[in-house]
């Protein structure tokens, strides 16, 4: 389970801690958070990759994320009280990753503590 409300360090040591954890429950800082460090991330390593000419980085760094990622989008469904299959459907999936969590127990899990 993790807290209420993080920080951008909180998030990303929850991303990687929970690397492969798909179920429980991830709430809207922690999720967002994650996605801004990804993709600021994904951005730095693309533009080193492009000027050193590594571009395997860029794979190195999409594979290493990849599973996280996922997992994180889909505690994030389950935080909302959706299956994580969710994830799969375009536009709709950002509007449901920006819904407020459910503040009851479902059957994912106990809602995030404060």
């Amino acid at each position: 389970m993790s807290p209420k409300n993080v920080d951008i360090k909180e998030a990303v040591q929850l991303f990687f801690k929970n690397y492969t954890k798909f179920d429980g429950r991830s709430t809207r800082s922690e999720f967002w958070w994650a996605f801004l460090a990804y993709y600021i991330a994904s951005i730095v390593i693309g533009g080193i990759a492009g000027a050193t000419g590594l571009l395997i980085l860029t794979s190195l760094y999409s594979l290493a994320t990849i599973i996280p990622m996922i997992a994180l989008e889909i505690r994030r469904m389950h935080d909302i009280g959706k299956c994580g299959w969710y994830i799969l459907i375009p536009i709709y999936n950002l509007y449901l990753f920006a819904q407020p969590s459910d503040p009851n127990p479902n059957q994912y899990g106990e809602p995030a503590s404060v």
